[in-house]
């Protein structure tokens, strides 16, 4: 099990930027994917994207395609996204997740065992 923390967040007009991190402190993440999620009406938790750790491929979803960016630091242990172009439905609570080994990009957030507390993203009109 990886302990997972946020951090970021926070308030923003429209069209502006946010980025939201997630530290795994103490914890290899070498055989790990790491995504984010967000519940949105209609569905538990919508895919935003995903990072394999070992060698930094990552995957989005459509609505995270062309503005946000998935990335690692090493140094740091941590997976930030970066989002841009932020519309008033990215309003929601981001949800780091983890998992361990596997051959391809995960998108459904039950293949996911380890979850962070949430960090909200308000994006005003």
């Amino acid at each position: 099990q990886v302990q997972l923390i946020e951090s970021g967040g926070g308030l923003v007009q429209a069209g502006g930027s946010l980025r939201v991190s997630c530290e795994a402190p103490g914890r290899s993440l070498s055989d790990y994917y790491i995504a984010w999620f967000r519940p949105v009406p209609g569905k538990v938790r919508e895919f935003v994207s995903v990072i394999k750790w070992s060698d930094g491929r990552t995957y989005y979803g459509d609505s995270a395609k062309g503005r946000f960016t998935i990335s690692r630091d090493n140094a740091k242990n941590m997976v930030s996204l970066q989002m841009n172009s932020l519309k008033p439905e990215d309003t929601a609570v981001y949800y780091c997740a983890a998992r361990s080994g596997g051959y391809t990009f995960y998108t459904a957030f039950h293949w996911y065992t380890d979850w962070g507390q949430g960090i909200q993203v308000t994006v005003s009109s």
